[in-house]
């Protein structure tokens, strides 16, 4: 429970909001990527044996496997909770600029920064200062590049199951150049009738 003021949008009138304090979700997110690899770590060891050698290209898949999981469901979670009191969305960018506005400001307390379309069904969405890399060091910049990309995969599988909630099929794949910056790139596959 947190003793800061939520920022809208949230539902006043719900009796069963509940806030959680900015701490505790920075050490969940930090913490999800060691546990993921660990937990594939382990699925590999039972399933092959004690003397088997793990493989990290396949560890590597399952751990990102294992969190876009989790942030599909999160994401899902996220947009049936906070939509329901508005009217449906028609189209397609009114659905990433919800995505953009609302969703990210309920997980990640800020907007996202720039939103670009080629209005063919690919949205490149940028924030400047990603929340789960403001704390992040390391000792020269290619080795932080390198070791970000897994914390990643979480916020990209939120996206796509927003997005799957409201009706659209899509791939998300996110990079970074620098350090708190982050690009999530959006392509959508088909919309649901």
């Amino acid at each position: 429970m947190s003793f800061e003021t939520p920022l809208p949008p949230y539902n006043a009138s719900d009796p069963h909001a509940t806030f959680l304090n900015l701490s505790c979700f920075d050490l969940l997110l930090i913490e999800m990527v060691p546990f993921a690899y660990r937990l594939a770590e382990q699925l590999t060891v039972e399933r092959s044996g004690a003397d088997t050698q793990v493989d990290e290209e396949e560890q590597r898949e399952a751990a990102f496997r294992r969190l876009d999981g989790l942030g599909y469901r999160v994401g899902q979670g996220l947009v049936e909770r906070f939509s329901r009191d508005r009217p449906r969305f028609t189209d397609t960018l009114d659905m990433i600029k919800f995505l953009c506005k609302d969703i990210w400001i309920l997980v990640f307390r800020k907007q996202i920064d720039n939103l670009k379309t080629n209005h063919r069904g690919v949205y490149v969405l940028t924030d400047h200062s990603f929340r789960p890399f403001a704390r992040m060091s390391m000792s020269s910049p290619s080795e932080a590049l390198a070791r970000v990309q897994p914390f990643l995969w979480f916020p990209c599988g939120i996206i796509r199951g927003a997005l799957a909630s409201m009706g659209i099929e899509a791939t998300v794949q996110a990079e970074t150049a620098e350090l708190p910056g982050a690009t999530f790139q959006i392509k959508t596959l088909t919309t649901k009738s």
